[in-house]
């Protein structure tokens, strides 16, 4: 490029960052700079977008969303009710687009010297939707909705080192736990903690959708639509949308088409396979974004046949996971190694040898199990990942070498996760991204969890989990951690093929900040809240 052009480049981007130039005009000069139509609509999009606008309408295509949904934080399980808990409601904390921590209801945290107390300080400006102002006691009843023997909550295991919680006047909240947590402040990121308004009796009341977040509901149905509009109220930057629209659509055709028509601003999950032809089209915008979101294959470990560790094991050397990678997730994952720990999260143990596809293995454990010629079924749906059963096949032609017949039964996308996920013994799920491991195995590997999807019971694990929440020392902790990779790579009854990248898209009238937050797709769902018109 010449000079000339360079300074014309530069000159039109500070138009377009002041906004005193269309996107029409932009792309045109660009081009006669010498620009590819690709290269400037890329450009318009950083140049322009580094410049939040407030109007518009946000159309929001969602993967992942049932009939069966509800407002209770403690069932939150689905796309639909993460997505939209996170547009109408608020949380004590928040993850930020780089990955750091962040305020959200609560302005500032500190804890004791041995992190066993916490206080948390409530934002005084920050009301619900129904003109009601927040305060410690919605917090409270909000925490404790996940609380106490009587909870049906999924994330009661996440609190049950809570002691009591409770108020310093109307905007301090202070938890006291058993033992210390240093994570505690991640933890209250977790999407089932969602703030709603306490009753007299000390419950809250989640079936109204009333809340604190950036958008009030206005009206929809859950598995369909919903209609929703700024929240005057809300007490954080953003929100700069006047008005958003969720769409349900879990086919992946509908969800596609719906973008590249421009029926929808942007789609929370995209084709993989279509993702190269995306990339294509210049009023596209395609995010992949590496996360500690994975994809697991969870074995009830009190069901034979995987109640025998061999049997489990066998299994898990039937995966032939760079094949895998290479041809489901066209390289947007990073390698898993059967425990559930990410690369993106801290205390990584980056030493322990990685688990490769080994059929010879394999057979040899089947005959030490007397398990030889073994057939199991898994169940998977299309809802569950982009390509979610194409890749269960894969697999099963993968674990023939093994002498191991592995059906795969669809199952329908309405109600996978109420009716198949940790109902029958051999599935494929995908899960969000934790902030911490210590998040991760307490929701998932601790033996009284709520959603421990292989019936995972280990008494050295469950210690090691005690130790390593309390410990504050960061190379006592990750040895802790590294100890407990091992206990569930070779005992665990989870095959972990791949950390997914989270991988969506969003069409060039919509701006989107530098960083985009890697735990959980669009903007660690936060796109309503952070995103913006660009015209």
């Amino acid at each position: 490029m010449t000079k000339t052009n360079r300074f014309l480049i530069d000159r039109i981007s500070d138009a377009a960052r002041t906004g005193s130039i269309s996107r029409r005009d932009f792309i045109n000069t660009s081009i006669a700079a010498g620009l590819t139509a690709t290269t400037a609509t890329g450009l318009w999009t950083t140049k322009a977008a580094a410049q939040p606008k407030q109007g518009g309408t946000f159309r929001w295509g969602l993967h992942d969303g049932n009939t069966s949904d509800n407002h209770d934080p403690g069932t939150y399980v689905t796309r639909q009710m993460i997505y939209l808990a996170h547009t109408h409601r608020s949380y004590l904390t928040m993850i930020m687009g780089d990955g750091s921590l962040g305020p959200d209801l609560a302005d500032s945290w500190s804890a004791s010297a041995d992190a066993s107390e916490w206080t948390f300080e409530i934002n005084p400006d920050a009301t619900f939707h129904s003109g009601k102002k927040c305060t410690a006691d919605d917090v409270i009843a909000s925490l404790n909705h996940h609380r106490g023997e009587s909870t049906t909550s999924a994330a009661k295991a996440l609190l049950t080192d809570v002691v009591e919680i409770t108020k310093d006047g109307d905007h301090t909240v202070k938890i006291k736990l058993n033992g210390g947590n240093a994570d505690l402040p991640w933890l209250m990121t977790d999407y089932h903690f969602a703030i709603c308004p306490a009753n007299e009796d000390g419950t809250i009341d989640w079936q109204s959708g009333d809340g604190t977040g950036p958008y009030k509901i206005d009206g929809g149905d859950f598995g369909v639509q919903w209609q929703l509009s700024r929240h005057d109220g809300w007490h954080r930057e953003g929100a700069y949308f006047d008005k958003v629209e969720i769409l349900v659509l879990n086919d992946p055709n509908a969800r596609q088409t719906a973008l590249v028509t421009g029926d929808v601003d942007a789609v929370s999950l995209i084709e993989l396979k279509t993702m190269a032809l995306l990339q294509r089209d210049p009023n596209i915008n395609i995010h992949n974004i590496p996360s500690a979101g994975a994809i697991t294959m969870p074995m009830f470990c009190d069901t034979p046949p995987f109640d025998n560790v061999d049997v489990r094991n066998a299994l898990k050397l039937s995966i032939n996971r760079d094949e895998i990678i290479e041809k489901i997730a066209f390289g947007a994952a990073t390698k898993g190694n059967d425990f559930h720990h990410s690369p993106a999260q801290p205390y990584w143990p980056d030493d322990i040898p990685q688990r490769e596809y080994d059929p010879d293995q394999a057979r040899s454990l089947l005959k030490k199990a007397g398990a030889e010629g073994l057939t199991v079924s898994i169940s998977t749906a299309d809802s569950v990942y982009a390509g979610a059963v194409d890749m269960a096949v894969l697999y099963s032609e993968q674990a023939k070498a093994s002498g191991i017949n592995v059906n795969v039964v669809r199952e329908p996308n309405d109600g996978y996760y109420s009716d198949v996920w940790l109902v029958k013994p051999f599935t494929l799920v995908s899960w969000g991204a934790r902030p911490t491991p210590d998040v991760m195995y307490t929701l998932a590997y601790k033996a009284d969890a709520a959603w421990n999807e292989s019936h995972f019971n280990n008494e050295r694990f469950n210690e090691l989990l005690l130790m390593g929440k309390a410990e504050l020392d960061d190379a006592k902790r990750a040895e802790i951690y590294r100890e407990m990779a091992i206990i569930l790579r070779d005992e665990g009854g989870t095959i972990i093929p791949f950390f997914n990248n989270f991988v969506y898209a969003s069409r060039s009238n919509i701006g989107t900040p530098d960083a985009l937050a890697a735990s959980w797709e669009c903007d660690g769902a936060r796109a309503a809240s952070r995103w913006w018109s660009v015209g």
